[in-house]
């Protein structure tokens, strides 16, 4: 997982930043970048890099625990 979109999630939460997913289709997601103090968007981009869609899996935001079930 060491791509330029996977490690910039890992560093926007290593930041204590959020991240969500707006949309998400089989081959491809976008994701919002949100401020950790007031939960605004600072930038949002569109991915179809396989280490990303497998980094980010069903979850909704950097704060899904990952169980599968999708927020939203």
């Amino acid at each position: 997982m060491g791509t330029d979109d996977v490690a910039r999630l890992r560093r926007w939460e290593d930041s204590g930043a959020v991240w969500r997913v707006l949309s998400r289709t089989a081959d491809a997601v976008v994701i919002s970048l949100l401020t950790c103090s007031a939960g605004e968007e600072v930038d949002r981009f569109r991915s179809s890099d396989p280490d990303l869609l497998d980094f980010v899996g069903r979850r909704g935001g950097s704060d899904d625990p990952g169980d599968g079930i999708m927020a939203g």
